[in-house]
């Protein structure tokens, strides 16, 4: 359950595109990286990396940094994506646009949940909340972004087994996406929450609200054409006919599916295909496919645990760096507080100094005074 938990948060995402390349979306390269990023991932990234060396503004920068984070998810490389995500929150820092200040914030805690540092997600996603308290209450982007956070709180709590508050929250996320009024920008979206809320529905042993969930995912992938999210739900209801005993129609899907993602290069939706396909074939008796499937799922296997392994360094080491940073700001924010207190301790006494001096002169004075007096 814990690849199907993050199976397919990547697409989420695509939100961030029309958020912060609203600035760019005449632009023609821009539009079809953007409608290639579900089946084409690898031309979406040639288009990203000529646009971002000619670039100079620094929102469409950030945008152009978060298609290529996403463009690799959608490949499974998670290495690349983190890196690219983190350029962007570093570039984000340096502008002061609410909208692309939450949503660079959204993404980094996506990716976060998808390597599995649920802590680091909800922590990122509540530092989200502050910005998104300050969007117009009815405006389209804090509707998405507001759906979006929703939906990767429910994928955590998906993750941990706890389906009942999970199920709550993705159907707040739904909620919040059917009142943005220009739907089609929301139907990936809309296909990847009804994924998981089957999900959800399977674990809660509601199998007909499963299936109209799955129904619902495919429906609104096919509104958009996103190839890669009609596989991803047509594998969920492979599944269901799976448990069932309905060994053939679960491959038919499983057939289309394959057919469906064969230029995407999702690592994860081609190991949870041939994993299902593997286990078909064997409940079918057909050793020699099950044997040809086996092997493609341990390869794919063995890519995405590489993939992770080496975005998680990559996360421990910017985690170190930032620990580092903070704690040069600390010792900095120390050595000038031990500066002033010195400077001050040495004002302190020159003043005292001073006034003893001072008093001691008075006193010598006024003995003298006091000696002639007595002379006298």
């Amino acid at each position: 359950m814990r690849i199907t938990a993050k199976i397919m948060i990547w697409m989420f995402l695509i939100c961030q595109l029309s958020v912060n390349g609203q600035k760019i979306s005449d632009d023609s390269l821009m539009k079809k990286a953007r409608l290639e990023i579900y089946d084409n991932p690898d031309h979406t990234i040639d288009i990203g990396k000529s646009l971002l060396k000619k670039e100079t503004d620094i929102n469409k920068s950030i945008g152009i940094y978060l298609l290529l984070s996403t463009a690799n998810i959608a490949k499974r490389n998670f290495d690349q994506s983190l890196q690219y995500i983190l350029k962007a929150k570093e570039l984000v820092q340096k502008t002061n646009d609410i909208k692309t200040q939450t949503n660079v914030l959204i993404s980094v805690a996506i990716q976060y949940q998808q390597m599995e540092l649920f802590s680091k997600s909800l922590e990122t996603l509540n530092e989200a909340d502050i910005y998104l308290k300050k969007l117009p209450a009815d405006s389209s982007e804090r509707l998405i972004e507001t759906a979006r956070s929703y939906a990767i709180r429910g994928m955590i709590y998906k993750s941990q087994s706890n389906s009942e508050i999970a199920l709550e929250k993705f159907l707040l996320a739904v909620q919040n996406f059917e009142k943005v009024e220009k739907k089609k920008a929301t139907y990936a979206n809309m296909s990847v929450v009804y994924y998981n809320i089957a999900y959800c529905y399977l674990n809660l042993n509601q199998t007909e609200k499963a299936q109209r969930a799955f129904t619902q995912s495919v429906d609104y992938a096919q509104k958009v054409n996103a190839k890669s999210l009609e596989a991803f739900a047509l594998k969920g209801m492979a599944e269901m006919h799976k448990q069932n005993r309905k060994n053939q129609e679960a491959l038919n899907l499983l057939i289309r599916a394959e057919s469906l993602c064969k230029n995407t290069g999702d690592i994860i939706l081609n190991e949870g295909i041939y994993k299902e396909m593997a286990d078909n074939y064997l409940a079918m008796g057909n050793s020699g496919l099950y044997q040809a499937y086996n092997k493609k799922y341990f390869e794919m296997r063995f890519k995405r645990e590489q993939n992770e392994l080496n975005s998680i360094n990559h996360s421990i080491n910017n985690h170190n760096k930032e620990t580092l940073k903070k704690a040069q700001e600390l010792t900095a924010c120390y050595n000038s507080l031990t500066i002033l207190m010195i400077i001050a301790g040495m004002v302190i006494i020159i003043i005292l100094s001073y006034f003893i001096l001072k008093i001691r002169k008075q006193n010598g004075k006024y003995r003298k005074d006091i000696q002639q007096l007595i002379r006298s």
